[in-house]
């Protein structure tokens, strides 16, 4: 994720941190004499071909009902007494909260340079607790990795790049990093229906630009330990019919229960794009998973579909709306209880300069079950507002 420049984007950012990150930009300049270029040479740097950026991101969350006590349906990683249910990363209410410190650093394969690269990403703060909960390996394994992965740009075609490591999901329409969304907060799709994190091999090839596809052989959903023998195959197929429609299609199958390689997960998940103007913009995902449980024989599911709007007034102001329902048949990813959730979130942000942007959020989430909390009392329903402050840089810029 190029994080300098945080204005309000038409879409969220690509889910490799990498993925986006352009070279620095070196000012054009008249031909100099042969002293003058023995010069320019004499202070170039190898990190001059290093993408090297990060952000800071914390927030103030007003939960009306006071929970008290941690729900079930609070995602792992998250600690304290007044947490808000289904929040992945802003669930510590009533608080000024650190969501995330980012630092990455990142080299773009290149066939005219170096055919070599490698993203590596460190982050701080909730986000980084929730994301790394559930590996195998425990918390402190790597709390505070979030991408770590070399890549190469095989000679094939118009360049095969293959990645190793530890890398982001390629399923959702959300990302890890705030600024990289349209809302504040993360939806409940991203929070229970998709895995945060992959690791393994990645291998991807744009036939066109409308055209390019994604082959993935990893340990399974957010380990790197792997918590069985098996291993999880996934395919991703992208598609840009126009310059306005992007749609992007996922896939991915393998056993994700402990020790237990013959029974599989599978994972469908649908995001589209449409921008029919430059100032609004439109996207729709869809997921649906299936599994079978460790000592069962009967499979559960779980499915949702999430539609949002983006409205930019100029490149200072905007405005963004989400709106979800998710099924989650048997209670296997919200915390046992079979529910219906639905959820709305209207965001403002406003970018004060080129490197700091804020974020103000109003949010309702409903269930057909007590699976929230007003006080210590069980409820359907909650209300929270959310004020975010990110502030991003690029040491390359200006330069």
């Amino acid at each position: 994720l190029a994080t300098a420049a945080i204005a309000p984007a038409a879409a969220p950012a690509a889910k490799d941190s990498a993925a986006n990150a352009a070279p620095a930009a070196m000012p054009a300049a008249p031909a100099p004499a042969a002293p003058a270029q023995a010069a320019a040479s004499a202070t170039s740097s190898p990190f001059d071909s290093i993408s090297i950026n990060g952000f800071v991101d914390g927030y103030y969350s007003y939960n009306f009902q006071h929970p008290h006590g941690v729900a079930a349906s609070v995602p792992a990683g998250n600690s304290g007494t007044e947490l808000t249910p289904f929040r992945a990363f802003s669930a510590p209410t009533d608080t000024l909260s650190l969501n995330m410190i980012e630092l990455t650093m990142s080299k773009t394969p290149d066939a005219s340079n170096s055919r070599l690269g490698f993203n590596l990403t460190l982050g701080y703060g909730n986000a980084m607790n929730v994301v790394n909960s559930t590996d195998p390996a425990g918390l402190g394994f790597a709390q505070y990795l979030k991408e770590g992965y070399v890549s190469w740009l095989a000679p094939v075609g118009k360049g095969l790049q293959i990645d190793f490591g530890k890398f982001v999901t390629q399923h959702g329409a959300e990302v890890i990093e705030t600024s990289g969304n349209w809302n504040y907060s993360r939806g409940i799709l991203f929070t229970y229906a998709i895995p945060f994190y992959h690791f393994g091999l990645r291998s991807s090839y744009a036939f066109s630009d409308k055209y390019n596809a994604s082959f993935f052989l990893v340990n399974g959903w957010n380990d790197i330990q792997d918590n069985n023998s098996g291993k999880s195959y996934g395919v991703s197929f992208g598609w840009n019919p126009t310059k306005k429609v992007s749609v992007i299609q996922n896939y991915m199958v393998g056993p994700e229960q402990f020790m237990d390689n013959g029974d599989i997960r599978q994972m469908f998940d649908t995001v589209v794009t449409y921008n029919p103007t430059s100032k609004l913009s439109l996207m729709w995902n869809f997921d649906y998973g299936r599994d079978t449980p460790n000592g069962t024989t009967t499979p559960v599911w779980w499915s949702g579909i999430a539609a949002y709007a983006k409205y930019a007034f100029n490149e200072n102001y905007a405005v963004a709306t989400r709106y979800e329902f998710y099924d989650d048949h048997n209670g296997f990813t919200t915390g046992g209880t079979p529910q219906d959730l639905n959820e709305f979130t209207l965001t403002f942000d406003r970018t004060v300069s080129r490197h700091l942007l804020t974020r103000w959020e109003f949010r309702r989430d409903m269930s057909n079950q007590p699976s929230m909390l007003r006080g210590t009392v069980p409820a359907t329903s909650q209300n929270t507002v959310s004020g975010g402050l990110i502030y991003a840089f690029d040491i390359h810029e200006g330069h």
